[in-house]
């Protein structure tokens, strides 16, 4: 199958469960390569259907705190795009595994290169979180030519023009931020939750996945409940793993509860 097929294979077998897709986010090379693709593991075995993986870098945009702080740990470990996406291709032999990336990276690489890398490591898909909608298309070919998703991001101040522009050629999933503000945990979820998932529904024929500031179980649950086909959460499993002694352990019992939430 292409990535763009595993990506859907995934979800499609999620809603035949009658639930929601999980998707954690994994920061490569956090706290070191091999720790990190041994968390990536752990969410599998706990019940992840498909895992964003995240390229440390010295400027990400869109994270917040404790994100910023993993990747820039990385960084310090020795971490490299090449090593980040070498778990990657491990990972993918289980589940389908989109990188989130910054465009700095790839256009050092350059863009068929960087496809090149993706493909040979059966990675699915990319996220590009600072690369605007007008840029993507180049990016947006590269990726089509390999069966791969360019997969947008999209927020609840989106106008609906746009919101269809970008949801017509969205690829794998619609990445719906349910938030305004950087990745983070919350202590609720905003009260026009429902509206913002409804809206990115009604203007593409993708999945529409949740994801920023959702940390727990019940949380997880609302996202689904409320519409989303995939619930993503990145912040609160990063600190499960800043935190605890055997972080593996702890990210798998952490994912195992947003899975059965999920059920």
């Amino acid at each position: 199958m292409t990535g763009i097929e595993r990506i859907a294979a995934a979800f499609d077998a999620a809603a035949q469960q009658q639930r929601a897709a999980l998707m954690p986010y994994l920061m490569g090379g956090f706290p070191d390569l091999g720790t990190s693709q041994r968390i990536g593991e752990a969410y599998i075995d706990s019940g992840a259907d498909l895992i964003e993986l995240g390229v440390p870098f010295s400027d990400p945009l869109a994270d917040g705190p404790v994100i910023h702080a993993a990747g820039t740990e990385a960084l310090r470990n020795g971490a490299t795009v090449d090593g980040v996406l070498d778990v990657g291709e491990q990972l993918a032999k289980r589940v389908p595994v989109l990188v989130m990336c910054y465009a700095n990276p790839i256009y050092r690489r350059g863009l068929d290169a960087f496809a090149d890398a993706l493909a040979t490591r059966a990675i699915a898909g990319l996220i590009v979180p600072d690369l605007p909608f007008e840029e993507a298309p180049a990016v947006l070919e590269a990726l089509d030519a390999r069966g791969l998703a360019l997969v947008p991001l999209v927020a609840p101040t989106t106008p609906d023009e746009r919101l269809a522009t970008i949801g017509a050629r969205a690829r794998g999933f619609l990445y719906t931020v349910s938030l305004t503000g950087t990745t983070g945990e919350r202590a609720a979820l905003d009260a026009s939750l429902n509206d913002v998932i409804a809206r990115a529904q009604a203007h593409t024929e993708v999945p529409v996945a949740v994801g920023f500031g959702i940390a727990t179980p019940e949380q997880a649950a609302q996202a689904a409940a409320a519409g989303a086909r995939g619930v993503i959460v990145g912040s609160r499993l990063v600190r499960e793993a800043t935190e605890a002694d055997d972080p593996v352990a702890a990210v798998g019992a952490a994912v195992a509860g947003l899975r059965a939430a999920l059920r």
